[in-house]
Formats: C-alpha cells, structure tokens, sequence
C-alpha cells in the first residue's frame, strides 16, 4: 500500500512548480464520486469554491482539490484545472455542458524565493502530469516555497516538504498529505522537542509559543502570510455530515505537532475526501485522521 493519497483508490495526484522560483501548486484528481468535506480554523484563509464542501450546500462530491503556492494569485490557477476537467467532461452537468467541482486552497510564500506565483498553465501542467504512483516527501508542487517558523522573519524560517501518511485497519484507509507553511513551529510529540520552526542568528530554535508567551506587549498583526493545508482521504462511506465531522476531527492532528496553531496569523484548512467504499465507524475514521495528520507534518520536516 502507497503510504499517501494514492492509497484510496481513485485518486491521482500531480505536480507543477519551480524549485528557482519557490512557487508552485499540486492537484488531487478524482476519478470518482468522493464525497467532500472541509473545516478551516485559521484565521487568514485564501480559498475558492469553499462553501461547497459545507453540508447545507447543493454539491456533494468534488471533481478535484487543488493547492497552491502564491497567496490570493494561485487561487486564479484553479482555472487550469478547471480546462483540463472540462476538456475530460467531468464536473457537475448543466444545461451549458459540464461545470467542474474544485476546491482550492493557497499558501503565502510570495517571500521565499521571488513573487512569482503559479498560473493556470502550470496547473494544468500538474493535471498532465497526476498519476496513482508512491508520493515522495520531497519538496515540490504547493510546498515548494512553504517554510515554518516565521516569528523572526523569512531569513530565519525552516523549509518544509510536502509530507504524506497512511494507515490502514483492516478494510478501512485514510491518508493525508500536508503542505506547511506555518507561523507556528513543528514539535515531535514523543519528544516535546523542536524539529522545525524560527531560528535566531546562531541557528537555534527560539521556541515561538513560549517566546510569543513571555513578550510584553507584542503585536503580530502583521505576521499574516501562513498557512498549513492538509487533504484527507479515506475508503470510507461517508456523507458530506461525516467529512465535515472528520474535518473537524483532524485538526486534532495540527493541534498535536505545530505550536502555536489556528491563530489569526494562519489559514489553517482541510480537506476531506471519502471514496464511499467501505463502511467503518465515523469516530473511527476521524480518530485515525488525526493519527495520519500527525504523521504527514512531521513528515514536512526533512
């Protein structure tokens, strides 16, 4: 079994990006009906099309999920994805032909390298290139310009990869892939140790949460160009109740190894896709999303 996304069957992932630029954007494409849920708890969030993952809306299942490096800019690149599903006739049929479902989320990381963005060219380039191979923890596609550990600027960040996990129990699998470009830094839970995160002049870790503790009068309001973003996936049957459900269960996962997480300096998103395929306990499920969550941060970290 893959250890990422491509372990559920009907999922295919691609990449596109510059390694010069420290920009670009990765696109999970689904092959079938997943249903699709998404809790975001950041409070600086770039996205589109996300009102449709809520269990009041229309639509219930996704064509794809795309991830993007670039700010707000990125968000304009999901249109690649969209020409690539529509010249595949997949989306939701209308009487003007087929509207493709793809909810999007971005990441700040206009300082890494330049302020380059990805552009819908390039993500349609990542749809040509999506196939069901192991995923690497590697740094490409929407974490080529993610870092962690923002408290003292850019220069003393720690970069961070694009990390994968999967678990399975019997019949049942959920995975998850992570792109952090968090404000906050990364600890390991067995250790409580720092293994990525803001650094001061020397290169030693500065530990963000009990410094931003035992600052009087500190303002970080200008801090606001961070963002973890994670896609779950799961064989299980699910409504879109259920994904929102284990959505929220998720974060657990973010709570567990990023400090600090889901401050108004972060856009804190995930996404959850159910492939409907086997029937397992809903707690069970999201219990073991935050497990695969877990992993897959810490698997940002080389």
């Amino acid at each position: 079994m893959n250890n990422d996304l491509t372990a559920i069957d009907g999922i295919k992932i691609g990449h596109s990006g510059s390694s010069d630029n420290g920009t670009g954007c990765t696109v999970i494409l689904l092959e079938n009906n997943f249903t699709i849920g998404a809790e975001v708890r950041g409070g600086a969030p770039g996205s589109r099309e996300l009102a449709l993952t809520d269990s009041r809306a229309a639509v219930n299942s996704a064509n794809a999920i795309f991830l993007s490096g670039g700010s707000a800019f990125g968000l304009d690149a999901a249109g690649g994805v969209m020409q690539y599903l529509r010249e595949k006739e997949q989306g939701f049929l209308t009487g003007g032909g087929v509207v493709p479902i793809v909810p999007a989320a971005v990441i700040y990381d206009l300082e890494y390298k330049s302020n380059n963005f990805p552009d819908q060219k390039m993500a349609y380039q990542a749809c040509q290139k999506a196939n069901n191979f192991p995923q690497k923890n590697s740094s490409l596609g929407a974490a080529a310009g993610a870092t962690c550990g923002k408290l003292n600027g850019m220069e003393y960040a720690t970069k961070t990869v694009l990390g994968h996990a999967a678990f399975k129990t019997g019949e049942l699998i959920v995975a998850a892939l992570a792109v952090v470009n968090a404000f906050g830094d990364i600890k390991d839970p067995a250790t409580g140790k720092i293994i990525a995160g803001a650094k001061n002049k020397a290169g030693q870790f500065i530990d963000t949460e009990k410094t931003i503790s035992t600052t009087f009068d500190l303002n970080l309001g200008f801090l606001r160009e961070n963002t973890t973003l994670v896609v779950v996936a799961t064989n299980a049957c699910l409504d879109k109740s259920g994904s929102n459900r284990v959505a929220m269960m998720a974060h657990s996962g973010l709570s567990r190894t990023i400090y600090p997480v889901h401050t108004l300096l972060d856009g804190d998103s995930i996404f959850v896709l159910a492939a409907n395929q086997v029937k397992a306990d809903l707690n069970q499920v999201g219990i073991i999303a935050a497990k695969a969550v877990k992993d897959a941060v810490l698997n940002t970290v080389k």
